[in-house]
């Protein structure tokens, strides 16, 4: 096998073929993506900017939200710039240590995203059903402990991945089907039995997403009784308006991640494998596209601070 040592079946490196089946059209396929990497990149920049720099968002909704800005940033710079050189430059060999850190992260940052989405529902559920107790509750304190839990829960879950692809036989080639190092696609070029590794990866899924859409679906439930209950539908209408960029937010996430969970494991030869691994890249890029966007436009402070940056920098340019 090019690239192996004989003696452990271990490779030395592993070939990403980009998306197979769709070699010659990489450079237009790059472009969006691109496209909306430097979106991603610029919106949750100009996000964390704005709140660490207006008084008014020093509050646990904005903090968790730039926290979330934080993990989109880091997740699609875990593998978009590698993917970029494999489209543009054929660069497409990676060190299998590399390949082991990058699969890491990937699968860490999607599930810290989960955790910190369903740390802003109880944001949410704390704000609107016990909305005198939100400080006491929401501390300084407590926000950095349930942040530094959920990262701790992501970790934990993960690191399980990297020795179940190591212990692997790799006896199937090194050329893996995918533009980034995922945990099954790697498990499935071994010659030796992955059935844990399919297990406990479903097991991880259960017990992160699953765990966090539970707590979710519990909050939302509490938060329409409490509003439901409200007095005035101006009232209703205002307690509702500070959830809407929250559940946009889910749906962006949640929605794509299930596409390529179920097609993944259920659209067995039905669905090309190249649109697996478009939907698999989307799923990963687009939330951190989105998500600088529908808060923009949703909350009024962001707006407020976008403009009033935008202002100040034709300002500067003028006096310039």
């Amino acid at each position: 096998m090019h690239g192996a040592n004989s003696s452990s079946l271990t490779p030395t490196h592993f070939i990403l073929s980009g998306i197979p089946g769709l070699e010659a059209a990489h450079v237009w396929i790059s472009l969006p993506f691109c496209f909306m990497y430097v979106i991603a990149v610029t919106g949750n920049c100009g996000l964390m900017y704005i709140i660490s720099h207006k008084e008014a968002l020093h509050r646990p909704m904005y903090y968790f939200l730039a926290l979330l800005s934080l993990i989109d940033i880091s997740g699609c710079t875990s593998f978009v710039p590698n993917t970029l050189c494999i489209f543009w430059l054929r660069l497409k060999e990676i060190d299998f240590n590399a390949c082991l850190v990058q699969m890491f992260f990937i699968h860490m940052l999607t599930g810290m995203e989960s955790g910190v989405l369903m740390l802003m529902a109880l944001d949410r559920y704390v704000a609107i059903c016990y909305p005198l107790r939100y400080a006491t509750i929401l501390t300084n304190t407590t926000i950095a402990k349930v942040g530094l839990a959920t990262l701790m829960r992501s970790v934990l879950l993960v690191i399980p991945f990297t020795f179940l692809i190591k212990r692997l036989p790799y006896c199937r080639g090194n050329l893996v089907q995918h533009t980034y190092c995922d945990h099954m696609s790697l498990a499935k070029l071994s010659c030796g039995n992955i059935k844990i590794n399919a297990v406990y990866g479903l097991i991880a899924a259960l017990l992160n997403g699953g765990s966090d859409i539970i707590c979710i679906s519990l909050s939302y439930t509490m938060i329409i009784r409490a509003v439901i209950n409200l007095a005035s539908a101006d009232a209703r209408h205002k307690a509702f308006s500070t959830c809407t960029s929250h559940i946009c937010a889910i749906v962006i996430t949640y929605v794509p991640a299930f596409f390529n969970f179920f097609t993944h494991r259920f659209g067995g030869r039905s669905i090309p494998h190249h649109v697996h691994i478009l939907i698999a890249n989307l799923y990963l890029l687009l939330p951190p596209t989105l998500n600088p966007i529908v808060y923009g436009v949703k909350t009024k402070q962001i707006r407020e601070g976008v403009i009033k940056l935008f202002t100040r920098e034709k300002d500067a340019f003028r006096v310039r």
